[in-house]
């Protein structure tokens, strides 16, 4: 089957996920990113935010998840990534991650896919865009 075949312009998939106050623990600790802004125990955070937020890499896993599991669904590398974060994501937030296939390139075996992330009410939390290198068998 050819890499390509299932895979157009416009193809869309999405994927929820509500982020616990336990994953953010164990993300901080993997990452060694441990910001107060991501601590229930912390004050820093009230003063700009109603609740500590959620690190920015473990959003981008729910991006990364719908890119290894839906869409393309098959291996493949990321080459480059533009993200904008317009809104924090909150512990307990459900964010749908929702990405489509706006080019794709053959001869280079590159996808390129807009990305929007979005909370319950339909609010953008993220934008932006992904280039993957898609490897065949």
């Amino acid at each position: 089957m050819n890499t390509f075949e299932k895979l157009y312009k416009g193809r869309t998939e999405r994927l929820q996920r509500m982020f616990t106050e336990e994953e953010v623990k164990l993300s901080s600790g993997l990452t060694r990113d441990y910001s107060p802004v991501y601590d229930q125990n912390e004050d820093i955070w009230k003063n700009h935010f109603y609740k500590p937020i959620v690190p920015a890499l473990l959003t981008e896993g729910l991006i990364t998840q719908v890119i290894s599991t839906k869409l393309p669904g098959i291996p493949s590398v990321l080459l480059q990534k533009d993200l904008v974060f317009n809104s924090p994501v909150y512990v307990g937030d459900m964010i749908t991650a929702e990405l489509v296939i706006i080019d794709i390139n053959e001869e280079r075996n590159w996808v390129t896919q807009k990305v929007t992330c979005f909370d319950v009410d339909g609010k953008e939390v993220i934008r932006g865009q992904v280039v993957l290198l898609l490897l065949s068998n």
